[in-house]
């Protein structure tokens, strides 16, 4: 269970889309939480991709999973 509120409500997200995933606890490992965020040009964390794409953090990912945005692009990713 991650231990910030922000990646907590993400990974409550995917787990309420039902799609396997993984993380990396970035608190353990800072070159990759400094690298992954000048990667994406995003300056938070948590950072969702799928299929390599930067999709958003927690703010953008919740508002896809509301408007139900994040569902048909998982299920677009599916088909695929």
């Amino acid at each position: 269970q991650p231990m910030c509120g922000f990646s907590a409500r993400v990974v409550q997200i995917l787990q309420n889309e039902g799609i396997d995933f993984s993380s990396v606890n970035v608190l353990d490992y800072p070159q990759i939480r400094e690298g992954v965020k000048k990667f994406s040009e995003w300056p938070t964390i948590p950072q969702l991709y799928i299929n390599g794409e930067f999709i958003g953090g927690c703010d953008i990912v919740t508002s896809m999973h509301e408007s139900g945005e994040l569902a048909e692009i998982l299920a677009e990713e599916k088909k695929e």
